[in-house]
């Protein structure tokens, strides 16, 4: 079965996480990946957990992805990815701007050649004004894009979750330009156009884009959303409750209908009915007597009743799960969300990339693999010979596998 997007070409040009990221998303989905790491490999090889010698992470991030190391400080592997890219589709990188200008790698430098490349640009601030040059790892930028300050309790420093959130959604929104740009390039195609663009993606931006009705609150009401703990305001009941079992359980029961049924479901019909309880505006009013009714029944009962009677009476509801947990949980599996790769000959899960296409599924062909495993695959389909490849590698412009 095809993959939707077999038979175009990516060079990767990033590291660590937000173009590596897309990379791996376009792989999954059948692109042709071939990703340009620098003597040594891709940092994030060694990074969190690893095992013989190689991070586990990097057996999710890294694979369907052909890897070629080139030293692109020196001229001779610039020229080697400048033939890579005049037959590319599409290049990811996240340098710092300026960098592969520098290097003569920058899109109008590749126009001449390839005038229907799709240029993904990954960075911090985004190619062009007065931040473009800062350095802009995600934590930051996940700061000054206004999403860590509504994150955590009022007064208390603003939490940040336990994973590069700035990143992964960075490199999805570097997926969603690619796509559309593609669309866009077969259009000026068929009109004998040129179709190459591109693709600006900053981390804060990505990150901004994430904040709802923030931006028109305060403009039209002057209102600056604040921290909230485990709720969101001005939407209630929606929370988080410790069940006698000392397992935490989260109920959406903001719905009119949705609230009528929960505070049957929990006892308290007469609350299901009282006028003042009627709609979200009414509710956020007494936000705290609601949490009240729903902490104490929340803890008089485990968690698995507490779902079995929420999900009686079709009230929204749900456990906090942890890695072991969705691991065990037969949903996650009906709905196949672990594949399992093999790495020495031991078996190991990593995660589906969503979403789920019924016609043309994207899937996992081979894990994260060594770096330059495949240098002379990719060198050879430039017309190097073997003496080339050889002479290219003794003076380390190269690296083998």
């Amino acid at each position: 079965m095809n993959k939707p997007l077999q038979g175009l070409r990516v060079i990767e040009l990033g590291q660590l996480l937000a173009g590596p990221f897309a990379g791996c998303m376009l792989g999954y989905f059948g692109a042709e990946v071939i990703k340009v790491e620098p003597p040594g490999g891709d940092p994030i090889r060694n990074w969190r957990q690893v095992k013989d010698g190689t991070s586990l992470w990097w057996r999710s991030l890294g694979r369907n992805k052909k890897c070629i190391s080139l030293d692109l400080k020196t001229e001779k592997g610039r020229d080697l990815v400048r033939e890579l890219l005049k037959s590319a589709d599409i290049v990811v990188e996240n340098f710092r701007p300026g960098v592969l200008e520098g290097w003569g790698l920058d899109p109008e430098s590749l126009r001449k050649d390839n005038p229907n490349l799709i240029y993904a640009r990954i960075s911090g601030y985004g190619q062009t004004g007065p931040y473009s040059k800062k350095p802009g790892f995600a934590s930051a930028c996940e700061a000054i894009s206004g999403f860590r300050y509504v994150n955590g309790y009022p007064g208390e420093a603003p939490v940040r979750p336990n994973l590069s959130i700035g990143d992964t959604v960075s490199g999805l929104h570097a997926v969603i330009g690619v796509l559309m740009a593609l669309r866009s390039r077969d259009e000026a195609v068929k009109d004998n156009k040129e179709g190459g663009q591109v693709v600006d993606v900053a981390l804060y931006e990505s990150m901004f884009n994430l904040l709802e009705a923030v931006v028109p609150e305060y403009d039209g009401a002057g209102v600056i959303r604040e921290p909230s703990g485990t709720t969101v305001t001005g939407i209630v009941p929606t929370n988080t409750y410790k069940c006698a079992d000392d397992k935490f359980l989260v109920i959406g029961g903001n719905g009119d209908s949705i609230f009528a049924r929960l505070m049957v479901a929990v006892g308290r019909e007469d609350m299901s009915t009282d006028r003042k309880y009627t709609s979200n505006a009414d509710r956020v009013i007494h936000e705290a007597d609601i949490d009240l009714v729903l902490a104490n029944w929340c803890a008089a009962h485990s968690l698995a009743d507490a779902m079995a009677i929420l999900d009686e009476h079709r009230v929204p509801s749900g456990p906090v799960y942890n890695v072991a947990d969705m691991m065990e949980d037969a949903h996650f599996k009906y709905r196949e969300l672990f594949e399992a790769v093999e790495i020495n000959g031991e078996s190991l899960k990593i995660p589906a990339l969503l979403p789920k296409l019924q016609g043309t599924p994207g899937g996992t062909e081979w894990p994260g693999p060594a770096v330059g495993s495949h240098t002379d695959e990719v060198l050879q389909s430039l017309g190097l010979d073997a003496d080339h490849i050889a002479e290219l590698k003794s003076t380390g412009i190269v690296a083998d596998s």
